[in-house]
């Protein structure tokens, strides 16, 4: 049967309507928001900076994907500081459109602005504090996706003392939290290795003077002076260490220490700092991330922690995904259950919400006033 004019033209206009409708459904994504807070000034910028780019990276592959929502990226810096971290914290938590967050390299500002989170029942990941505080909470809504510092000493403890035969260490901290589980993780770790610990002792964070912790500990001759601080107080022990003479000593740490602001403070009074990196095992997403991240035209390197966040993105968005965004506490169970294979391997959570992430080590020295691959 032939249509009239009138009836084709009215079926074509109804084919246009319902391919425009149809159109409309599957381009139509409700908005959320997914929070970062990071170090994005100050001296420790070059670690958030990473992490950042790691995050939007993830949030920038979700839009581009069949993601059932368009994710919105709420960036914001706490320069390492507790109390600029919980002002972010409260921005973060008073905006109705973000389900999650993750966030922090200092542990200070994580220990801070748990509370926060854990009040609001808002999911949050931490990409790169350390301290073994934050997870010892058992905060339900809070989870990590790095090792804790406690981790990050075994190996370099082990190298110190069985590879490099050093037998007697000073320890230097500050007296944050960080500091203090530091020396306790360190100290344990010498004595169990068979070494041994000379002296210790701590320093508010701030300290610029470290010249009389120095002198007497120049005179316990130590095979090491071991730092568990963060990268400004590193600095400066390290320059005052060739003051009083111990430039030939090796100074080691964690990855608190590794910075290139380490470097741009000491110059080459920095040469024999060593510090040991967590090392991702090898695995098929790794290459897959370095070419997205270079690809993706990011003026600032991944960094040590541009991984870490990144997987804590990818991990918060697979459980949206799966669980939808209404329920928090639904949200913050499925993130505490999940079994997620991605650039850092395969990451579940135990009890208290921490990584069970096995790690290997690099370490890394400055030699000639730059990081440099440590082979042995």
């Amino acid at each position: 049967m032939k249509l009239s004019p009138q009836l084709k033209l009215a079926a074509g206009i109804a084919t246009l309507a319902a391919g425009l409708l149809l159109g409309a459904s599957v381009q139509a994504k409700d908005t959320i928001k997914i929070g970062f807070i990071g170090p994005l000034s100050g001296g420790n910028a070059y670690n958030g900076e990473g992490a950042r780019n790691g995050f939007l990276l993830a949030l920038r592959q979700a839009n581009q994907s069949d993601f059932p929502y368009k994710v919105e990226p709420v960036v914001l810096d706490d320069a390492a500081d507790p109390a600029v971290g919980v002002s972010a914290a409260l921005k973060l938590v008073n905006d109705k459109d973000v389900v999650a967050a993750t966030g922090h390299w200092n542990s200070a500002v994580a220990l801070a602005t748990i509370p926060i989170f854990s009040r609001n029942k808002m999911p949050f990941i931490v990409w790169g504090a350390i301290s073994p505080e934050i997870t010892a909470l058992n905060v339900p809504e809070v989870t990590r996706v790095v090792p804790t510092l406690s981790a990050e000493n075994i190996p370099l403890a082990k190298w110190a003392v069985k590879t490099k035969g050093m037998k007697t260490f000073a320890i230097v901290s500050d007296t944050s939290d960080y500091g203090a589980n530091n020396t306790k993780a360190f100290t344990a770790l010498v004595n169990a290795a068979g070494g041994k610990v000379v002296s210790s002792d701590s320093a508010p964070v701030g300290t610029t003077d470290f010249l009389a912790i120095l002198t007497k500990i120049r005179s316990a001759k130590p095979d090491a002076v071991y730092f568990g601080g963060v990268v400004t107080e590193a600095a400066l022990v390290r320059k005052q260490m060739t003051d009083v003479g111990m430039n030939k000593t090796p100074m080691l740490g964690i990855s608190g220490i590794f910075d290139e602001k380490f470097t741009e403070l000491t110059g080459r009074a920095g040469d024999g700092a060593i510090a040991s990196i967590t090392k991702i095992r090898d695995n098929a997403k790794q290459a897959a991330f370095t070419q997205a991240y270079q690809k993706a035209g990011f003026k600032e390197p991944a960094g040590s922690y541009g991984k870490f966040a990144y997987d804590a993105a990818n991990i918060l968005l697979t459980a949206i995904k799966q669980n939808g965004v209404k329920d928090k506490v639904k949200l913050a169970k499925a993130i505490r259950a999940i079994d997620y294979q991605g650039v850092l391997g395969r990451t579940q959570f135990d009890a208290n919400g921490q990584t069970k992430l096995e790690i290997d080590a690099d370490r890394h020295i400055v030699k000639d006033g730059k990081w440099t691959e440590l082979a042995d």
